[in-house]
C-alpha cells in the first residue's frame, strides 16, 4: 500500500494538533546521500543548466515522495551571498573584526545577491512541486550563525567582551538583511511552501554557544519578526535548533515559533523535548543520530516504535533524525527508521 503525500498532516502538526496519519521528517537528505541511496548522479545537476537543475528537482523531490514524505525540505543559504563568509561553514577567518571591516562591508546589497543567486532555485522548486506536497524551508541558515560565518565563532567571542558595541550592531545588521530577505520571499516565492524554517544551531552539548542574554536581546527579536513575516503569509514557522538550549526555550516558544526540531539523547531523551513543550509546539525528530548509524536493523525498529509511542498524542509531532541525513549515514540504517515510521503510519491508514 502507498502512501499518497498529503502536506495538510504536516501543517496539522505544526497546528499541535495531532493529525490523522503521523507526518515523516527531515530538516535535511542531502543529494550526495540520495545519490548513494539511488545511485543516480544528483548533486551536480543543481548548478547546471536549467534542464539539468530541473532534473535535480524532479530527482530530489521524487527520493521524499517515494520514502513516503509529505513535504521536502529545501532552502538556499543567506551566509553564500555575504561577502567573505565561510567562518562556520568551512573555517576561514572572519572578514569582520573592526568597526571600520563593519563599516566598509556591502550590507545593503546582501538581499539583491540573495535572490539573483537563488531566485530561479526557488521557481523551479515550485514548478517541480507534485500535487499535494509543499517544502518546508527558504532562506536558510541563521542570525547568529550568519554572524558567526562572517567573525568566527572565537572572535565573536573576544568581540563580546573588547567591543561590545559593535558586537551588538553586527546581530542587529545581519538581523535587518534577515527581515528584508525573508520578506520578499513571503511575498514572491511562497508558493511552494507550507512552512517556513530557520536552522540556527545556539548551543552544544551542554549548554548555549552565547550567553542567554545575548540570546534575548540580540537573536530572538530577529526571530519574533520573521514569525511575524511568516504569519502574515498564512505560514507557521519552524526552528531547528542543536544543542542545550533549554533554558532559553521558553523565550523561543514567546517568539511564536510554531515548532522545534533537533534532538541528541546525550543532551536529553527526546521524550524530555515532548513532555516539556508538546502542549504547546510540534516537537520534530525524535532518532538519535547514533541510532541510524551503529545500531541494527531491528534495533532501529525498536527505537522508532517507542518513540512514535511516547510522543503521538502529544501535541503535534513528526517522526524523524535528531538531526538530518548527510552522507556518512549508512543507507541501511535510514532505511530501516523509514520503513519502520512507514508501517506505522500504514498501520493508522487501515485503522
Amino acid at each position: 500500500m502507498k502512501i499518497e503525500p498529503n502536506y495538510q498532516h504536516f501543517v496539522k502538526a505544526m497546528k499541535n494538533e495531532t493529525p490523522d496519519r503521523m507526518p515523516i521528517y527531515e530538516h535535511h537528505i542531502d543529494a550526495p546521500f540520495i545519490e548513494k541511496a539511488t545511485g543516480e548522479e544528483l548533486c551536480r545537476l543543481l548548478d547546471g543548466t536549467t534542464a539539468e537543475k530541473k532534473l535535480f528537482f524532479s530527482r530530489y523531490i521524487g527520493f521524499w515522495r517515494d520514502h513516503g514524505y509529505d513535504v521536502v525540505s529545501f532552502e538556499r543559504g543567506i551566509p553564500q551571498s555575504m561577502p567573505g563568509s565561510g567562518s562556520l561553514r568551512g573555517h576561514a577567518p572572519g572578514v569582520i573584526r573592526t568597526r571600520a571591516d563593519y563599516e566598509s562591508y556591502p550590507w545593503d546589497k546582501i538581499p539583491d545577491w540573495y535572490f539573483e543567486q537563488n531566485g530561479a532555485y526557488f521557481e523551479l522548486l515550485a514548478e517541480s512541486m507534485p500535487e499535494n506536497m509543499r517544502a518546508v524551508g527558504g532562506p536558510g541558515y541563521g542570525v547568529f550563525e550568519s554572524v558567526e560565518d562572517i567573525t568566527g565563532y572565537m572572535d565573536l567571542c573576544y568581540l563580546s567582551d573588547d567591543d561590545p558595541e559593535l558586537y551588538a550592531d553586527l546581530f542587529s545588521t545581519v538581523g535587518d538583511v534577515y527581515r528584508k530577505i525573508w520578506g520578499r520571499f513571503a511575498r514572491d516565492y511562497a508558493s511552494a511552501y507550507c512552512v517556513f524554517r530557520m536552522g540556527d544551531d545556539l548551543g552544544f552539548q551542554t549548554n548555549t554557544l552565547i550567553s542567554y542574554h545575548d540570546i534575548r536581546t540580540h537573536v530572538l527579536p530577529v526571530y519574533r519578526d520573521i514569525v511575524e513575516i511568516a504569519h502574515a503569509a498564512g505560514r507557521k514557522f519552524l526552528l531547528h535548533s542543536c544543542g542545550k538550549i533549554f533554558p532559553v526555550m521558553e523565550d523561543i516558544i514567546a517568539t511564536g515559533i510554531a515548532g522545534k526540531h533537533s534532538n541528541e539523547d546525550a543532551i536529553a531523551p527526546f521524550s524530555t523535548w515532548v513532555n516539556l513543550y508538546g502542549d504547546r509546539i510540534c516537537n520534530l525528530g525524535g532518532i538519535d543520530m547514533n541510532v541510524l548509524c551503529l545500531r541494527t536493523e531491528e534495533e532501529i525498529r525498536a527505537v522508532v516504535f517507542r518513540t512514535i509511542e511516547e510522543s503521538i498524542g502529544h501535541g503535534g509531532f513528526a517522526l524523524g533524525s535528531g538531526n538530518s541525513i548527510p552522507d556518512y549515514v549508512p543507507v541501511e540504517g535510514f532505511l530501516a527508521m523509514n520503513r519502520a515510521a512507514n508501517e506505522f503510519r500504514l498501520s493508522q491508514m487501515r485503522a
